[in-house]
């Protein structure tokens, strides 16, 4: 399949993500992060920046029903599996919509978890029914193919760098599984807003811990293309795949491009490595 996008060993494909996936050669990615849909379409109501607006993000994010969602999440994942070299693991981020049927279907499919984290979010918005908690975090799960993989932590950096905004994170201690991260920040939405943008910090933390340099980092619902940004400005390879061109076209290739301008990762032959 032909990249709606190629450059300097970047390929990001715009199509159905099982169709792109199975184009992709047997255990030829180090790491994969996801943010698959969460499905929550479904007409209700929530507040950002402080005025109530509608929750639907697009037909790509509505429920089927349990088991067509469930199919889905079952299928991706499962093609996930079979690209994700021997020694790669992968992220599963989502909210209570969504992370159980992954979960489920990671389970099925004879997958490792090694870690569930909670990203909470400081600066979440309020609860406008006032009839249930106030949501301020989302799960996200780390796994391996399966408990005899021998998957890559980067321990010693985890635990000495300083990374800012956890509170729970001290100097030169074990980093714990709760992270405080605030969302999206100004400058990462110059190009707009995907309205499941994640953080910079979030996917930098994972790429930084869980991946090597000149790793490939893939992202198979990629959207403004955050993964991609964060793996380029750390000397990683991406691809990335969206459904949804308008996302390609207003967010993901413009900061795609930005960094490209703005500094120089890996040499021309290693960028070439990458045929696909």
């Amino acid at each position: 399949m032909k990249a709606y996008f190629s450059q300097r060993g970047i390929r990001i494909f715009n199509g159905d993500v099982i169709k792109v996936l199975s184009t992709l050669p047997d255990e030829s990615i180090d790491l994969i992060f996801a943010d698959p849909p969460y499905n929550l379409s479904n007409g209700g109501f929530t507040c950002h920046a402080g005025k109530r607006v509608s929750v639907n993000k697009g037909k790509w994010d509505k429920s089927k029903g349990i088991e067509e969602d469930f199919q889905f999440h079952y299928d991706w994942i499962e093609a996930c599996r079979r690209i994700l070299k021997p020694s790669g693991s992968l992220w599963v981020s989502g909210t209570y919509h969504s992370i159980y049927a992954c979960g489920f279907a990671l389970q099925k499919q004879g997958w490792h978890l090694i870690n569930d984290i909670c990203w909470f979010k400081p600066n979440a918005a309020p609860n406008l029914a006032c009839r249930m908690f106030t949501a301020s975090h989302e799960t996200l799960l780390w796994v391996r193919k399966d408990k005899k993989s021998k998957h890559y932590f980067n321990y010693k950096l985890v635990k000495g760098k300083n990374w800012g905004d956890d509170f729970l994170k001290k100097p030169n201690k074990q980093m714990r599984s709760v992270w405080a991260i605030r969302t999206p920040k100004n400058g990462e939405k110059q190009y707009g807003k995907h309205p499941t943008q994640k953080p910079e910090a979030l996917l930098e933390r994972i790429i930084l811990a869980t991946s090597r340099d000149k790793d490939i980092v893939l992202d198979p619902f990629c959207g403004s293309a955050t993964t991609g940004v964060v793996a380029l400005r750390n000397n990683r390879r991406f691809i990335g795949i969206d459904l949804e061109q308008k996302y390609l076209d207003q967010m993901a290739i413009p900061r795609i491009k930005d960094v490209l301008e703005q500094s120089c990762f890996l040499n021309p032959k290693e960028m070439c490595e990458l045929v696909l």
